[in-house]
């Protein structure tokens, strides 16, 4: 059954699920000062991100503007040490472009440590008095960006997890939303399926050549997307891993290729391509889930869905996470953590159709205000590391 819910109405226009002030550091230097800024608000919609590095980078600050600037978010307020090569200035005229509030604290100009703390404090206070007025705007399925990943993956997360989530996918797709899954370097092997269910043959080229380019990458780190723990949980291959992996996506065709940071133009089936483009400049493509889900929150995901099979614990900053826990001995184990029980298709309780149904339902309650297990828990995890993109072409995007 489809539902309708009250969401946060931006004066861009977008519309978010949560109204939450963003703290974004702008260097590691600054990070402490920012986090001590956030902590006397755990329990209010106070979110710490940031970038870590020192030295320029397009691809962090397109990253920070699209989170800083997400649906979700209602104020912002920037910390810079002040002498780090970040755009702070531009980053502060995007956000208030978009009409949300938003304050650049030095700390180097400030009078340093204590006196940026206490600044940046009664700055969040006065942000969450200000957005606590944002207009209100029904909401249902079809305004939804959704992103999947999976990740702690073992045997049951192909056969449970995965395909529930695929089919939840199907499901939102055909009722208007826009959703993303990746990661290319995790579909190794299966380029040619992509392919034939991309909408242009020129659109299935190109998903092609982006597996090719994420074998490529890691075949000259020297190590695939393929953990010791996927093999303790009963993994044997990449490809092995991909096929498992794959499903998560659904049967709905594949309407265009995004990279971290491109916004869907409409509702549809996504595949982001994570890996960067040239040669091997900054390490490993995602150093660990969290990137990911940072990428597709970047790239407007209202929302995550996280399938794991080994039991990852984590949430995110800004979005949501819905953790799918694939199998029933994790989930017996850690069920504090996790939202979804696909397990029980492997026990034979459950079938895939009906957890879908249990992840379609999970997802529209979760986007009208139900809070997730690692939100209620407190999990916020953020990454944003260093990497190079070039812009996406027109054949990625033909539905535009």
């Amino acid at each position: 059954m489809n539902k309708t819910w009250q969401g946060y109405l931006r004066k861009d226009g977008r519309k978010g699920i949560r109204n939450a002030v963003a703290v974004a550091y702008l260097v590691e230097c600054a990070h402490f000062v920012a986090d001590k800024i956030v902590r006397p608000f755990d329990d209010e919609e106070v979110h710490l991100i940031g970038f870590p590095g020192c030295f320029p980078n397009a691809y962090a600050q397109t990253m920070m503007e699209k989170l800083c600037t997400h649906p979700n978010v209602g104020a912002v307020l920037l910390v810079s040490l002040g002498c780090e090569s970040f755009n702070r200035r531009r980053l502060s005229e995007v956000i208030e472009a978009s009409g949300r509030p938003v304050e650049t604290l030095v700390i180097q100009r400030n009078g340093g440590t204590a006196a940026t703390i206490k600044s940046g404090r009664d700055f969040v206070r006065a942000a969450l008095e200000e957005i606590a007025d944002v207009p209100k705007v029904e909401m249902g399925v079809s305004d939804l960006v959704v992103g999947t990943i999976c990740g702690g993956s073992d045997g049951t997360s192909g056969i449970s997890g995965n395909p529930a989530a695929g089919r939840a996918f199907d499901r939102l797709v055909a009722e208007g939303a826009a959703c993303i899954f990746e990661e290319t370097g995790e579909l190794i092997g299966c380029e040619h399926l992509m392919a034939e269910r991309a909408i242009t043959p020129e659109l299935g080229e190109l998903i092609k050549q982006s597996v090719d380019k994420a074998a490529a990458y890691y075949a000259a780190l020297g190590y695939g997307s393929f953990a010791a723990g996927n093999a303790t949980g009963g993994l044997s291959t990449i490809e092995e891993k991909s096929l498992g992996a794959y499903v998560k996506s659904g049967e709905a065709p594949i309407s265009g290729i995004l990279k971290p940071g491109d916004t869907p133009p409409k509702g549809g089936l996504y595949l982001m391509d994570v890996v960067p483009d040239g040669p091997v400049r900054f390490g490993f493509p995602n150093i660990a889930d969290n990137a990911e889900i940072t990428e597709m929150i970047a790239s407007g995901a209202h929302l995550t869905l996280f399938v794991t099979g080994r039991g990852s614990v984590v949430g995110s900053a800004i979005a949501p996470v819905i953790k799918i826990c694939a199998n029933p001995e994790t989930y017996r184990s850690l069920e504090a953590d996790m939202d979804v029980n696909a397990g029980a298709i492997v026990d034979g309780h459950m079938s895939i159709d009906g957890v879908a149904d249990e992840i379609f339902e999970l997802i529209q309650d979760v986007a009208g205000g139900e809070t997730t297990k690692s939100e209620a828990i407190g999990h916020r995890e953020f990454i944003l590391t260093y990497k190079s993109f070039e812009p996406i072409g027109p054949a990625c995007l033909p539905v535009t």
